[in-house]
């Protein structure tokens, strides 16, 4: 039985060399004169289109007393224009049967729209349209920032598990701009200002500081006459890189206790570890160690066969729900994060006993041929068969070429996974996994009163 299992996930991993080499066969990557790159990737396996356009602003390029700017220049970007009046993108969109968002992350800002793939062109004549023409009204910012106040409000000061996180990633990071909430802190919003969002659009909002991404049923080269013609205009800005401001390193263990309304506690676990791009940035760091990183998340908690999930949810039931976090594509140093929910009747300490004796265990004994053969193929497939998804495909483009990895290395990413070794995983997690650099926040649930939210 182990040799026929073993053979299946082989081919698994096999199917997925094979499947990432054709996802990326057809990628096409132009940069006009004003310096704005143009990424684009044909699948003609349907009638439609994404176009996603990212500019190199967000969060982590904020610094204190204006934190949250990023993100309220999102919204006012659906504002109007000089040609167009407030809302008019969204409902030009809407009428051609498209759908159209935007998102604020930590190391981006990007706008997207979903649509049948003669109307490529009306998206890139709003996008261009509003990289350089935006009107900001200050009758409209007061009341977008209102609006913000209040997302911030349900999303995390009224939720205790994000309340919880907000704090411990405040305790983990230091000067790392990590430390700021992608939304702001709450008196940053209501600090800011016309002038601060005129200055960040700016400073950012420029073709030499952003990269178009078009996925779907498209010709490449149809794609760039398109764009020089809506965006070959515009005139670049100077732009200036944020200064590298790189994590303090930690010398000793961190615990905080976030007191909030709620019914259940929650634990997080965190230490600092590189990303692909800080591995990059770093000639100390061997190239492999992200990838063996990204590998024992899922060994630890990737899904129901995972050990925290066997352990503590099935075996021992003392938590309702386990997490592991890692991002390999952050711009800076990040995180390596466990979380857990106590079962009623178990508390805190005796579930960061359980976690920590987990930690303890992928320091202390390699993992199995078998086990880590099946994570693998895990690994793998999750990436590659996410990539069905046009919008996925872009922004898996437009991210990696956006926090300066470059969009060719995700050809890298089965080759380097499956190349992960035992020892490898083991000696990151000897390397990073360690009680100095630990972070521990915990959630200690306080009484509900008449007025609070559950």
């Amino acid at each position: 039985m182990i040799r026929k299992k073993g053979l299946v996930i082989l081919s698994i991993l096999s199917l997925a060399l094979f499947n990432a080499s054709q996802v990326w066969s057809n990628v096409s990557e132009f940069t006009l004169d004003n310096g704005l790159k143009l990424i684009v990737k044909e699948d003609h396996r349907a009638p439609v289109v994404v176009s996603q356009i990212w500019y190199r602003v967000g969060s982590s390029y904020e610094y204190n007393g204006l934190t949250g700017v990023s993100h309220q220049l999102e919204h006012m970007m659906f504002k109007g224009t000089k040609t167009h009046g407030p809302n008019v993108f969204s409902q030009r969109i809407a009428r051609l049967g498209g759908k159209e968002n935007a998102f604020t992350g930590r190391d981006y800002t990007a706008y997207f729209q979903r649509l049948e793939k003669r109307h490529l062109a009306v998206s890139f004549e709003l996008e261009s349209d509003r990289m350089k023409n935006l009107l900001l009204d200050n009758q409209e910012f007061i009341k977008e920032r209102k609006v913000i106040a209040e997302e911030r409000r349900m999303r995390t000061d009224d939720k205790p598990t994000s309340l919880t996180y907000e704090q411990f990633t405040a305790t983990a990071f230091v000067n790392s701009p990590y430390h700021h909430p992608v939304i702001g802190w709450m008196e940053d919003i209501h600090s800011l200002d016309m002038a601060d969002l005129q200055l960040w659009y700016r400073l950012w909002y420029s073709p030499n500081n952003a990269i178009v991404v078009v996925a779907g049923d498209v010709d490449p080269h149809a794609v760039y006459q398109l764009a020089k013609r809506y965006y070959g205009p515009l005139s670049a800005n100077p732009v200036v890189p944020p200064k590298p401001q790189r994590e303090i390193p930690q010398r000793g263990s961190r615990h905080i206790v976030v007191k909030a309304a709620a019914k259940v506690p929650y634990l997080l676990l965190g230490y600092p570890v590189p990303s692909l791009k800080s591995a990059l940035d770093d000639e100390k760091i061997p190239d492999w160690e992200p990838y063996a990183l990204e590998v024992l998340a899922y060994i630890i908690d990737g899904g129901d066969s995972a050990r925290l999930t066997r352990k503590l949810i099935r075996q021992t039931k003392i938590a309702t729900s386990t997490s592991v976090g890692y991002d390999l594509y952050a711009r800076l140093q990040s995180l390596f994060t466990l979380s857990a929910t106590p079962v009623s009747g178990t508390d805190i300490p005796t579930l960061k006993n359980a976690l920590l004796a987990e930690i303890q265990r992928v320091r202390n004994t390699r993992v199995s041929p078998t086990e880590l053969l099946r994570v693998k193929a895990q690994v793998t497939a999750s990436q590659v068969y996410e990539q069905d998804s046009l919008f996925y495909q872009a922004m898996l483009l437009g991210r990696l070429e956006t926090v300066g990895i470059g969009w060719q290395s995700h050809d890298q990413f089965v080759e380097k996974v499956t190349a992960v070794t035992a020892e490898q995983i083991q000696k990151v997690a000897r390397k990073y996994l360690l009680d100095d650099k630990l972070t521990i926040a915990e959630l200690d649930p306080q009484p509900l009163s008449a007025g609070d939210k559950p």
